[in-house]
This record gives C-alpha cells, sequence and structure tokens, in this order.
C-alpha cells in the first residue's frame, strides 16, 4: 500500500498524458481573460460593497464551454477540446482573486490621507498576482498531486466536474445567463433608469409620541449580487451576517441614543458639527441619525470585531497552517521539478524562472516610482518582508485551499496578521532610529501587506486551477502561462474599475469647509472637479489630503498649529489664493450620501474590511484610536466564538449596514426554503440554483460598473432617468418612486425565480 502522501497508484485524469489534443491556443486565452475582466470587475463591487467575494470559477467554466459552443455553432469552426475550455477557465480564475485582495487592501489609501493612484493599484495588482503564481509553482507536486487522496480542492474538483460534463453534452449556462440578464435588467432599470427605489426602510421610532426604539430603523438595499451571495454561502453565514446588524443597528444604536439624550457635549470620538439644514450640533448624540450615530462609534465597534475575528480564524487554523509548512517543506524536498518519465502532465515551469521571476518581482516591487519605497533601507526592508511574508502565507493559503476550499479561505485573517506583523517590525526599526515613522512609513506597511493579500489569495486560486488541470489532464506549464496572462490583464482592469467606481460616487462640496488659508507654494498635486452637481467647474485647483485619523501638516496652513487644528479630514481643492473651495467626499468609506442641492448619492460603499486595515495601521503607527470601542468590539468577537458562533461574518454584520446584511439574508433563507423541499437534496456548486446566484452577482454589479462610468457623462444619466414618468402615480398617499411596494415586489420576484430555479421546478441540475 502506497504512503498517504503519494498520489494514488490507479489514479487516471480524464484525458492521458499519452494524447496531445489542442490546449494552449489563442481563442480560449482571449475568452478566459475578457471573463476574467468582467468577474474581476463584479468582484470589486462586491467586495467594496460586502466585504466578500464568491468563488469565480465554475461560473466562468460554464461560460467558457457555452462561449466555445456558440462560436463553433455560428462559424462554423470546429468544438474546443476539454483542455482549451481547462485553459479559459484557468485564465479567468484569476480576477476574481486578484479583486477580492485589490478591493480589500487598496482603498484604505482614501483612508491614510493618500489619493487612489490607478498606477499604484495596477503594480500592486500586478506584481502581487505573479509573485503568487510563481511561488505556489513548486508546491504544485506536493499538494496537488502527492496530496491527491487527501487535499481535495473542493471547489477545483467541482470545476473538473463541469468541464467533464461539458465535454460529455450534460451541461448548459442556461441558468447562469437567465440570472445574468435579470439582474443586469433589474439593476440597470433601477439604477440608470430610476424607475423604482433601490432600498425599502422602515423606521422603528415616532418622533411624535416618543414610542418604538430611537435611531432604529430595519431596511433593505433591493440588491440583486447581495441576494446571489446570500443563497450560495447559505442560511447559516447570512443568519448569523445579518444578526450582527441586529445587534448594531437594533441594539447599540438605540442604546447609545437613549443614554446620549441628555449630553450637552459631543462625546469622543465624535466632535462638534453644525448642520447647514437644520442648525443644530450633529455632534451631540441626541441630534444624530442612525447613520451618523454608526459613523461616530459603530464602525469601531465593527473594525474591533472584524479584526478579532480574522485573527481568530488564524489562531483557529495554526495548527493546521503549522502542519502546512512543515509538510509542505517536507514535500518540496522530493518533489520539486521531478518529472515522471517525461509525461506531458508532469512539465512545470522551470524553476530557473520561478526563482528569478520571484527575486525579479520583489525588486521591481522595491524600486517602482508608484510605490515610492525606493533602494534604499526602507525599501528593502519591505522587499524583504514582502518575500518573507509572501512565500509564507502563499503555501498557506494553497494548502488552507485543499482542505476547506477557496470560499472559507481566511484571505482578510493572513492579510491583517501580515499588517500588524509589519506595523510592529516597523516600529521596532524606528525604535532603533532605522526608519523614521510618517506617511511614507504608512504607505510601506498598507504596500507590503497589498502585495502580500494579493499573492496569498492568486496563490490559492492557482492550486484550485491547478487541481482542475490534475483531474481533466492538462498540462501544467500551459495552465501556468494561462493564469499569468490573465492576472496581469485582470490586474490592469481591476485598477481601473476601483478608480472609476470611487470617483463615481464622490460628492463634491462646498458646505462645512475649514476657514484657514493654504500655503499653494507647498502643494504640488492639480485636480479639477469630476463628477456631480459642480462638474461645469473646469478650473484646475491644487490638492491638500489630510488622512482620516491625520493632523494636517502645520507648515501647510498659513497661521501654524492653531489654524491647522480646524482642518478635519479629507480631500480638499484649493485656489490659488490658499481658499478651499471644495471638500472631496469618496465613494469608499466616504460621509456624504447627497449632493449641495439635495440630490442622492447612488454609488457609495462601505468597504467594512478597508476601514480596518487603515485602522491597523494607524493604531499602531499613531496610537490615536479609540481602543475602548475598538476593545468592545474584540471582546463581541471573543464572547462569539467562545459561544461557537464563527465571528467574522457576525462581525463584518456589525459594521455594515443593516440594510446590506437583510438581502444576503433573504438569499440564505431562500437557499435553506429550496434545500428543504428540493428533490435532490445535495446541491453542489454547479447547481442550477448556484449558476442562478452567481448570474445574479455578475449581472447586478456589472450594470452598476456601466452606471457609474456614465457618471463622468451627466447628460446620459439624465437622458436615461425615467423618474419623471411616474412622479404623479401614488400607491396610496405615497408617490410610486418613494413607496416601498414596487421595490419589494420586483425584489420578491427575483428571490421567486431563485428560488424556483433551487427547487428544480425551473431548470434541471447537469448530468
Amino acid at each position: 500500500m502506497p504512503p498517504p502522501s503519494d498520489p494514488p497508484a490507479d489514479f487516471r485524469p480524464f484525458v492521458p498524458a499519452t494524447e496531445t489534443p489542442k490546449e494552449f491556443t489563442l481563442t480560449p486565452i482571449i475568452v478566459g481573460t475578457l471573463l476574467g475582466i468582467v468577474f474581476g470587475a463584479s468582484s470589486v463591487y462586491l467586495v467594496l460593497k460586502v466585504g466578500m467575494t464568491v468563488s469565480a470559477s465554475i461560473p466562468v467554466a460554464v461560460l467558457s464551454i457555452t462561449v466555445f459552443k456558440a462560436l463553433s455553432k455560428a462559424f462554423k469552426l470546429r468544438t474546443s477540446t476539454i483542455l482549451e475550455n481547462n485553459i479559459a477557465q484557468t485564465a479567468g480564475s484569476a480576477g476574481e482573486s486578484i479583486a477580492f485582495a485589490v478591493g480589500l487592501v487598496m482603498p484604505a489609501l482614501l483612508v491614510l490621507g493618500f489619493d487612489i493612484d490607478v498606477i499604484r493599484v495596477m503594480t500592486v495588482g500586478v506584481l502581487g498576482g505573479l509573485l503568487g503564481i510563481l511561488m505556489m509553482i513548486p508546491l504544485r507536486r506536493a499538494f496537488v498531486v502527492k496530496k491527491h487522496g487527501e487535499l481535495k480542492y473542493p471547489e477545483g474538483t467541482a470545476c473538473a466536474d463541469v468541464l467533464i460534463a461539458g465535454e460529455k453534452g450534460g451541461s448548459t449556462a442556461r441558468m447562469l445567463f437567465l440570472g445574468f440578464g435579470l439582474a443586469f435588467a433589474y439593476q440597470w432599470l433601477m439604477k440608470a433608469c430610476k424607475l423604482w427605489k433601490d432600498e425599502a426602510e422602515q423606521e422603528l421610532y415616532d418622533p411624535k409620541t416618543g414610542d418604538g426604539l430611537n435611531g432604529a430603523a430595519i431596511g433593505s438595499e433591493m440588491n440583486p449580487s447581495l441576494l446571489g451571495v446570500g443563497y450560495i454561502i447559505g442560511p447559516r453565514i447570512a443568519s448569523i451576517m445579518v444578526a450582527g446588524g441586529v445587534l448594531a443597528y437594533l441594539v447599540f444604536v438605540p442604546t447609545i441614543k437613549y443614554f446620549g439624550a441628555n449630553l450637552d457635549q459631543p462625546l469622543a470620538p465624535a466632535v462638534s458639527k453644525i448642520d447647514d439644514k437644520t442648525g443644530k450640533d450633529v455632534g451631540l448624540i441626541k441630534n444624530m441619525s442612525s447613520g451618523q450615530v454608526r459613523n461616530a462609534y459603530i464602525l469601531y465597534i465593527g473594525a474591533g470585531a472584524v479584526a478579532a475575528g480574522g485573527i481568530i480564524s488564524m489562531v483557529k487554523a495554526l495548527p493546521v497552517i503549522f502542519g502546512s509548512v512543515v509538510a509542505g517543506f517536507r514535500d518540496m524536498r522530493g518533489g520539486v521539478g521531478v518529472p515522471t518519465a517525461g509525461l506531458r502532465t508532469d512539465r512545470d515551469l522551470p524553476m530557473s524562472v520561478v526563482l528569478f521571476g520571484s527575486l525579479g518581482l520583489v525588486v521591481a516591487l522595491a524600486v517602482a516610482p508608484s510605490l515610492g519605497l525606493g533602494l534604499n533601507v526602507t525599501g528593502i526592508a519591505g522587499a524583504f518582508l514582502i518575500l518573507l511574508f509572501g512565500f509564507l502565507f502563499v503555501t498557506v493559503s494553497s494548502r488552507l485551499t485543499g482542505e476547506i476550499g477557496s470560499s472559507s479561505n481566511p484571505i482578510s485573517g493572513m492579510t491583517v496578521a501580515t499588517l500588524l506583523l509589519t506595523c510592529l517590525i516597523l516600529l521596532g526599526l524606528n525604535e532603533f532610529g532605522v526608519i523614521g515613522l510618517g506617511k511614507g512609513t504608512k504607505l510601506l506597511a498598507l504596500t507590503i501587506a497589498g502585495v502580500v493579500c494579493v499573492a496569498c489569495s492568486n496563490g490559492g486560486t492557482t492550486s484550485q486551477a491547478l487541481k482542475t488541470g490534475h483531474l481533466v489532464g492538462a498540462t501544467p506549464i500551459w495552465q501556468q502561462y494561462a493564469i499569468l496572462i490573465g492576472s496581469l490583464t485582470s490586474a490592469v482592469a481591476i485598477g481601473f474599475v476601483l478608480l472609476l467606481l470611487n470617483q463615481a460616487g464622490t460628492v463634491y462640496t462646498k458646505k462645512n469647509l475649514p476657514p484657514v488659508t493654504v500655503e499653494v507654494t507647498k502643494l504640488t498635486a492639480k485636480d479639477t472637479v469630476r463628477v456631480g452637481q459642480y462638474a461645469d467647474d473646469k478650473a484646475e485647483y491644487f490638492v491638500l489630503v489630510v488622512g482620516k485619523r491625520e493632523k494636517v501638516d502645520p507648515t501647510l496652513i498659513v497661521g501654524g498649529e492653531a489654524e491647522a487644528a480646524k482642518v478635519t479630514h479629507g480631500r480638499f481643492l484649493v485656489d490659488a489664493a490658499g481658499k478651499i473651495v471644495y471638500r472631496c467626499d469618496p465613494a469608499v468609506n466616504g460621509d456624504l450620501k447627497e449632493q449641495d442641492n439635495g440630490e442622492k448619492v447612488e454609488n457609495k460603499f462601505d468597504a467594512p474590511k478597508t476601514e480596518l486595515i487603515a485602522l491597523i495601521i494607524d493604531g499602531i503607527l499613531d496610537r490615536n484610536l479609540p481602543w475602548n470601542l475598538v476593545i468592545l468590539g474584540v471582546l463581541i468577537a471573543i464572547t462569539l466564538e467562545l459561544s461557537g458562533v464563527p465571528s467574522l461574518p457576525f462581525a463584518v454584520g456589525v459594521y455594515l449596514p443593516l440594510s446590506a446584511s437583510v438581502p444576503v439574508f433573504v438569499g440564505g433563507m431562500v437557499r435553506w426554503a429550496a434545500d428543504q423541499l428540493r428533490r435532490n437534496r445535495d446541491e453542489g456548486d454547479s447547481s442550477p440554483g448556484v449558476l442562478l446566484g452567481s448570474g445574479y452577482i455578475a449581472g447586478a454589479a456589472i450594470a452598476q460598473v456601466i452606471v457609474a462610468f456614465l457618471e463622468f457623462w451627466p447628460s446620459i444619466p439624465k437622458a436615461l432617468d425615467l423618474s419623471g414618468k411616474f412622479e404623479h402615480v401614488k400607491i396610496g398617499d405615497v408617490p410610486w418612486n418613494d413607496s416601498n411596494v414596487p421595490t419589494v415586489a420586483l425584489f420578491g420576484l427575483l428571490a421567486v425565480v431563485l428560488f424556483a430555479v433551487g427547487t428544480e421546478r425551473l431548470g434541471k441540475k447537469a448530468k
């Protein structure tokens, strides 16, 4: 009997190693690359919205099969081979993993006092993605081949099943396309045409009588993407997530309002701020809306809970992590680059390419002008930490993906651990006088965390793709080339998508501006008003950026420290005379939800884990956090773990608005109901219900990205806006556009279709 670490002697891939069908051809590379960009864009939207994504490998595999069949039928071409479909799936799978990592880390630039520079984002995405792939290649034989019977790689195995079923003619993308089309049409009509409002909400407090819970409200974003996410992650996690929202917004907010009702001074970290409309000080708890209470207090509690949940997930996985590292090195000693009789299925990229490529990427990270590190002590220290943490966590991610799958892989926990260790090391280097602390040090910490996050995320995805290839009989070296190409193109596109989504939801306001004069001779960056109410202003202004917990440099303000104290955080546009003309409130983690003229801004993102990244950097390097609130969140996470409840999804629910958790919960309940009634209870990752949910995610997200893009041409959104057609239509006494009825009814219809497909009333499971 062979030892457990050896592959089963009777294992045979679907395509034998002795056969050489077409594989690495131009068409699958193009199709896979385009699909990777599409799902990467939708994943960026999703991670900014709710801090999570779902695996795109299976939807990409289904779509690639369908696209090739359509092309073959339309142009009388030969049908694609299963290995060509696998190449398309491999190239396309990189988009989602890079999008998650980039969307998790890079928006923290805004909170720390930097602009989102598309070149910087692309550099981190490209170099981190390529580094993760190269670092994973030596682990293929150790994890994918030698541990074939031990490491299951659930998504990779399911993806192989889809490809094999497609080869046999039993799988279609009907449900995936149906979900995409329904969700795209729904989101387009709601967001672009504004035929109904995008959120239903009901206050739970009557200010006239004093009945109910002051500050409490229950509502839901009617977002098909979130409905699909809830269906895919299932009822348990969806329920835990909404429970966090219930605690935060139906318990904490009313409690804070109750105990703060008689305070006549702002309670830190809230500060005094006069509202232009009411003339009241909204720094006082009694004058705060539920959203203002959230921004002042709940976000810190949620961030503490998310940090603790991520760390706890790492601690719980430590035995597996240590075992993975030890076993990985042990298996690599006898497994790296050892071909078996020159078989096609044993060909990897040469180790020389892996080693020199990895070192070259690290050097490129150190000297890349967009990252600002340089070949100095700081840059060399950063490159060393990237190499150290990158290889450690790529190894961990690749093995954990094999054990628990991509969806459960604690990438955010590894990122938090990297960030904590990096900041502590930089703090120690500062104590010994090796480096100084400042904004540049924060950028270094964020860059290291970003590259490692992208690397370990893409490393796990690469291992999953190579497992699929191992089962279907692919040539590893061609897969490795494919995912390198897919990573490169997806990272470039994702940088632009992130920048686009942020700019489209930015609010330019002239209200509550600091009454100071800026030393413009010390400012170099310039910008214009890009979108919104003041987009007709074509003047060019100087840019002053101040981080959320940062004090402005007093030398930049006329009058020194006394005047500088009046400048709050934000991105300001300053005219040639030094007067602040606009404050630019970003779409990601911004405060303003409407223009100065009262027009609502749709494209806002709470990005729950992004704020956490900035909190850790500021907290360790500046020591200026409201630690009492953060520790409260930590204790909540610990309490949940002691009660046997996963703390991380609960913590995300605490951080997000309740309205973002409710549609996820609805999706989870639809999944639960479908599970009870479905004839075949074993619904896998390639089932009609899951494929329809994946279509909901992609369709709604892509529609939202297009709508955001149109914001740069104000005349187009105005032409598409059909809300005026229904302004005289009323449901009861409520105008159509303000009524919850059409919103709930149409969203409910999407849920009904999802339920019908999940119970196999519509569509049948592929054989």
